[in-house]
């Protein structure tokens, strides 16, 4: 963007500031009410390291973006070091961090010991914690309370401002939001503008924590040899063309991500695409990686089951080797059609959160949970449920829950798990006479987890919805199968964590959903009706974190009261692990990829007016699962929660 500079009388001398022609456009008052992700950066006075999570039992901390040639900012140093000798005693904490890519280490300490700061200043380096916060220019300041929330961000007062200053301040914002958070109370003035320089940016290094490779994981071997045991030998197929056979294939298997606006990375809706793409499609056909298809073929069947027949895959590769002949273009099958953007069908309601989240350029974010008023009037049943992601280079994962302000059917962080969204294969579509039911007057309550990709982006997730058609005389449950008290110790290849749940009344199983992060190796659920033999009924031997499937049952399985679901996992903390973050740290259950979790979702239906009784699907208590239900039923602390108001 153009820069414009401004030169204006402060203080008694000229004094050129940078500023943007164009307004920035995000909003004053971005994240005040979010906790802020954990952060070391290097002191360049002690040389010593300061961790902003290490300041836990203080009051608060103030944060001041700082540069060693910004006026405004030189302006306001002498009152920042009063207010730290003020406020010391009463437990706030006064960080400078100075995320200018000119400014040189000594530069910065020399200017804080011209200025005799007395508390630490920090180098942020390739403007990460900068970029996290959103911060803009010198002097912004942050004030965070005792649990890293914003509170107040913006001006430290009224008194100096570009061109002008005051004899005294009229309002001393940061003060009063000090005050504020130290008698416990709303702070008033929540945030202001900022006078004084732009932060000058580095390139973005990305997120502050190891990103997840591109990937759609290959099978395992174990797969690879029983598929080619269980295939059919196929005889020659002879000559392929587009037209005869691949471009069938191709719209049936490939063309649902692999079209605009879809995960896929590129479009395969045309002839022309699948040429230029053809190989890369023999070679991940031919490794059985695409299509994307992770379950072992011994144990189950799945009507969404994606993966190539023998014939199918034979006609592929045939094609690609037969140098992608295109054939009678007049028998090229006619386009397939998409609803714009859903896999369910065109909805027939569709819920937006009410405003843009702003996503910063870099840092690691706390869920953002949206409460959107559903308005109906009365029950309504859904037989298919979606969530969209806005910006899909940002979203990781989005699960919606109705919240129907009873508490008494809640079944996850929000109330009933209604339908999610991850990369893979997730909507929640039911069969004739099954459906989901929302309660009158419920809210819908979006969980947003949001991953920085270098550039500073907007989301407005959607949600949307076809309801049931005819009778419906089965209700639809997600129900979640989850160990929270898992430890993964460092450089360990193979943890095993296991969950189980008791089936407390008949029901029918449609369908799973494993979950884990990156250090997932592989996931199996196992089913035991009394009396009988334990029954493995998935096995997911390369579980994919890049790429996660619901697993519908091609017929509905009927699980007798006293039912066992066991689910058993293994965790990869090792360094041949190419997705860990850090093999030398211990894991344990957290919100972030970087750290883990062991859920194994159901989908089951009961006739409607049947209660499930929570309680009695947990097996005898073994430890870690005591906090299950404080996971999974209630809001955790830095959680946020916007508020939309009803239309």
């Amino acid at each position: 963007m153009p820069i414009a500079i401004a030169c204006a009388a402060v203080g008694g001398a000229p004094d050129c500031l940078a500023f943007e022609d164009a307004p920035k456009a995000s909003a004053v008052d971005r994240m005040v009410g979010r906790r802020i992700g954990d952060f070391t950066l290097p002191d360049v006075l002690s040389k010593r390291d300061v961790r902003l999570y290490g300041f836990a039992g203080k009051a608060g901390v103030v944060i001041v973006f700082t540069g060693t040639q910004c006026p405004v900012g030189d302006l306001y140093l002498p009152t920042l070091v009063e207010m730290n000798r003020e406020y010391a005693s009463k437990g706030i904490v006064f960080l400078a961090i100075n995320a200018n890519a000119g400014d040189s280490d000594d530069e910065i300490a020399a200017h804080a010991r011209e200025f005799k700061v007395d508390f630490p200043v920090l180098r942020d380096r390739g403007n990460v914690v900068a970029d996290s916060v959103m911060a803009e220019r010198t002097p912004e300041v942050l004030m965070l309370d005792g649990t890293a929330r914003i509170r107040y961000r913006g001006a430290i007062d009224d008194q100096y401002s570009v061109g002008s200053r005051k004899p005294a301040p009229t309002r001393s914002y940061l003060k009063e939001a000090i005050d504020a958070v130290l008698a416990r109370k709303a702070v008033e003035v929540k945030a202001t503008e900022v006078a004084g320089c732009l932060i000058e940016r580095a390139e973005s290094t990305q997120t502050a924590s190891k990103p997840e490779p591109p990937r759609v994981r290959a099978p395992s071997a174990e797969i690879r040899a029983a598929r080619e045991a269980m295939d059919p030998k196929v005889a020659d197929v002879g000559s392929v063309t587009y037209a005869s056979g691949a471009a069938a294939i191709i719209q049936e298997k490939c063309q649902s991500c692999h079209r605009p606006g879809q995960v896929a990375p590129f479009s395969l809706l045309t002839y022309d695409e699948a040429r230029k793409h053809s190989a890369m499609i023999r070679e991940v056909v031919d490794d059985r990686r695409m299509p994307p298809w992770h379950a072992d073929p011994r144990h189950g069947v799945f009507s969404n089951d994606r993966s190539l027949s023998a014939e199918e895959r034979a006609k592929i590769l045939a094609w690609v080797d037969q140098g992608t002949p295109l054939g009678d273009a007049a028998k090229v099958p006619s386009p397939k059609t998409f609803p714009e953007g859903w896999t369910i069908g065109k909805p027939d309601v569709v819920f937006e959160i009410p405003e843009a989240n702003v996503v910063p350029a870099q840092g690691v974010l706390d869920y953002v949970r949206v409460k959107v008023p559903s308005n109906f009037k009365e029950d309504v049943w859904v037989s298919a449920a979606e969530a969209m992601p806005g910006d899909r280079t940002v979203v990781h994962h989005i699960i919606v829950y109705v919240d129907d302000h009873t508490g008494k059917s809640r079944q996850g962080l929000g109330g009933a798990h209604l339908c999610g969204y991850a990369p893979g294969d997730m909507p929640s579509v039911y069969a004739q006479g099954t459906a989901k039911k929302i309660p009158a007057g419920s809210d819908l309550l979006f969980e947003i987890h949001y991953t920085p990709n270098g550039k500073l982006r907007e989301d407005r997730s959607k949600l949307g919805l076809i309801f049931a058609k005819g009778e419906v005389t089965r209700e639809a449950l997600t129900l979640p199968i989850a160990e929270a008290g898992f430890i993964i110790p460092p450089g360990n290849p193979n943890v095993p964590v296991s969950a189980s749940m008791n089936v407390p009344a008949e029901m029918r199983l449609l369908a799973f959903m494993p979950h884990m992060h990156v250090r997932g190796k592989d996931f199996q659920y196992t089913i035991t009706k009394p009396g009988g033999k334990p029954e493995v009924a998935l096995s997911v031997p390369a579980y994919d974190f890049g790429w996660q499937s619901y697993y519908t049952l091609k017929e509905p399985m009927t699980l007798p009261k006293g039912t066992v679901i066991d689910c058993l996992a293994h965790f990869d903390n090792s360094a041949d692990n190419p997705a860990n973050p850090d093999p030398t740290k211990t894991v344990r259950w957290g919100q972030q990829t970087f750290e883990e979790m062991m859920i194994g979702y159901i989908d089951v239906d009961v006739p409607v007016g049947v209660r499930l009784d929570r309680r009695a699907m947990r097996p005898e208590p073994r430890p870690g699962l005591q906090n299950l239900g404080g996971l999974l039923g209630n809001r955790r602390r830095g959680e946020e929660r916007k508020e939309a108001k009803p239309q």
